[in-house]
């Protein structure tokens, strides 16, 4: 890799950690009852589906950089199009995320929690750094894609199929549950030299607004 290339991935991700860093990634869940009286302030949701839209949290500054490939990378290489994790029996196409208009990060819409999106700020699946994948544990239509996620042990498969047809294979070698309060954005969104893959859900209790208090992390390698 040239030296200018390097320098310039090295500015593109400054700039995104640097956003994150101010404002957590956090993915969307609700409850079976979703409050009404969430505001834009306490997550970014409509009021109409307080919990669907989440706490998810990069601003639009980072929508030019990525924590691992650059533009430049990610037109070059195959884009994910399922993900699958056999010893829980999820099995998904993959919907792209962006950011809204707001500047926090898309989640599905409640009506595909069956759906995982893969955020197109973060790397393309095989390409050097961070490739972050997120889904409902719950919506206000039931159980989501991700509700068994915190089921998942070290050591298990989960199966990333691109547009060329060629399956990727990541090994789970953890995860952790955390605050929304207090997200490991350098962790999560940190660069790597190596191809990594993250699935943000939501996990603990409900708060008064319908919104869980904790995020589910659960972190790969490529095999």
């Amino acid at each position: 890799m040239s030296s200018s290339r390097t320098s310039h991935r090295l500015r593109r991700t400054a700039t995104l950690l640097t956003a994150l860093t101010a404002c957590a990634v956090l993915a969307g869940c609700s409850s079976a009852t979703p409050s009404s009286s969430s505001s834009a302030a306490s997550g970014g949701a409509s009021a109409t589906a307080p919990a669907e839209q989440g706490d998810a949290r990069p601003r639009a500054t980072a929508s030019a950089g990525s924590a691992g490939a650059t533009g430049q990378d990610t037109a070059s290489r195959s884009l994910p199009v399922e993900v699958s994790i056999p010893s829980i029996g999820v099995r998904s196409t993959l919907m792209k995320l962006g950011l809204n208009a707001d500047g926090t990060v898309e989640v599905p819409p409640a009506d595909k929690g069956m759906t995982v999106g893969w955020y197109r700020g973060g790397s393309v699946p095989g390409a050097p750094g961070p490739a972050v994948l997120i889904g409902h544990n719950d919506t206000r239509f039931g159980r989501a894609v991700f509700h068994d996620l915190k089921t998942v042990r070290e050591g298990a498969e989960v199966l990333v199929r691109n547009e060329a047809g060629k399956t990727l294979r990541y090994t789970v070698t953890g995860k952790e549950a955390v605050s929304k309060k207090a997200f490991p954005t350098q962790k999560v969104y940190g660069p790597s030299k190596d191809s990594t893959l993250r699935l943000i859900t939501c996990d603990g209790e409900f708060d008064a607004e319908g919104h869980t208090v904790d995020n589910l992390i659960v972190y790969g390698s490529l095999s």
